[in-house]
């Protein structure tokens, strides 16, 4: 097995786990945030909040995500600190789901989900501008294998939350959910804080003025490719919202699925995308970014028209799985494009402004 992915790769294994370290990570991002979302209904209800107040700490989220997404961007380029800046989004999301716990309203918990929201985002530009400077030649899959961690912290996390709040109540099961998080900040502060080091003091990790840091980011947005790139990010974006937010209604309402169903369907799409995520970085490093996104959203197009026409729920079930595929390939490909047209000392603000553009 580890040599066919060495063979398919072109990385020994011993030179990968830099990537799968910071996978690790970006798991741990998401824990957070699933781990919210799953303890959201019991505290709304116990604390009398609203779903007026649900609904607005939701986009409490997303503000604060977007405000920290171009800051986060700027301290990557400006302090170079990648490792450093990894660890501290870590650090922090696990810290504003732990105070949850003394939670006595809504306007409590208001600066913790906005600071989980920002922590969210504070992680992708120095882990994605660390693993394009770590695998320059292999971007896409070191990419692939980053949305991977994501992946399966969005179906861990869920599941383990939910069994936490079954055996002890939500108001614990956010001091305990913090603790993984905590526990992966250490072991990438250890693990990669050294190798980062010895690269700043051998000169890789160079550190800019405020006006070369302007000038740089005149450049980046005066650039087609990377403007073109945020948008189709963007509409990237629209496309899996929708699908997350209306499949559901359609399989409920249309298709008469039950609830089981329903889940097994939309967990169909999510397996689809774990197994798409690493093929297309392999195939994205050896064939180019271009063909791989154009397929990914060929393809999108195509099976969103069919599934239209099913009537049968297994057929559909594949259907969505090979949806999943398509639209979740293009992902770490589109991320690993922008890095081949990104000088390395601007790669964190192209990451801001490809994220921002997504949010």
């Amino acid at each position: 097995m580890g040599a066919a992915i060495e063979r398919l790769t072109g990385i020994p294994l011993r030179d990968q786990w830099p990537a799968w370290m910071v996978a690790l990570g970006h798991g741990a991002t998401h824990w957070v945030l699933a781990a919210y979302l799953v303890m959201a209904p019991f505290f709304t209800k116990e604390l009398g909040i609203s779903y007026t107040e649900a609904g607005l700490l939701f986009a409490t989220f997303h503000v604060c995500s977007f405000i920290a997404n171009f800051g986060s961007g700027a301290a990557v380029d400006l302090v170079g600190r990648r490792v450093f800046l990894q660890v501290i989004a870590l650090v922090l999301g696990a810290a504003a789901l732990a105070v949850i716990v003394w939670a006595d309203g809504f306007w409590f918990i208001v600066p913790a989900v906005g600071l989980i929201g920002a922590t969210n985002n504070l992680w992708h530009p120095p882990a994605i501008s660390y693993l394009s400077s770590a695998f320059p030649k292999t971007k896409g899959y070191a990419l692939s294998i980053h949305a991977l961690g994501a992946s399966v912290g969005d179906a861990i996390a869920p599941l383990a939350a939910g069994f936490i709040i079954a055996a002890i109540g939500w108001r614990l099961t956010a001091p305990v959910a913090a603790v993984p998080v905590l526990i992966v900040a250490a072991i990438l502060l250890m693990a990669l804080g050294p190798r980062e080091r010895s690269e700043n003091a051998a000169g890789n990790g160079k550190k800019m003025s405020g006006k070369d840091y302007l000038g740089g980011m005149k450049v980046l947005v005066s650039n087609r490719l990377v403007t073109a790139l945020c948008v189709i990010a963007g509409f990237r974006t629209m496309t899996m919202m929708g699908l997350l937010m209306f499949l559901p209604f359609y399989l409920a309402d249309e298709m008469k699925l039950g609830a089981t169903a329903v889940g097994a369907t939309l967990m169909a799409m999510q397996i689809g995308g774990l197994i798409a995520t690493p093929i297309a970085g392999i195939w994205s490093d050896r064939k180019g970014r271009r063909p791989v996104v154009l397929a990914g959203f060929t393809g999108t197009t195509i099976i969103l028209a069919m599934i239209t026409l099913i009537d049968s729920q297994w057929a559909l079930v594949a259907g969505v799985s090979v949806l999943g595929f398509s639209l979740y390939a293009a992902r770490p490909v589109m991320h690993s494009w922008m890095m081949d047209i990104t000088p390395d000392h601007m790669s964190g603000s192209a990451m801001s402004l490809l994220f921002g553009t997504q949010s």
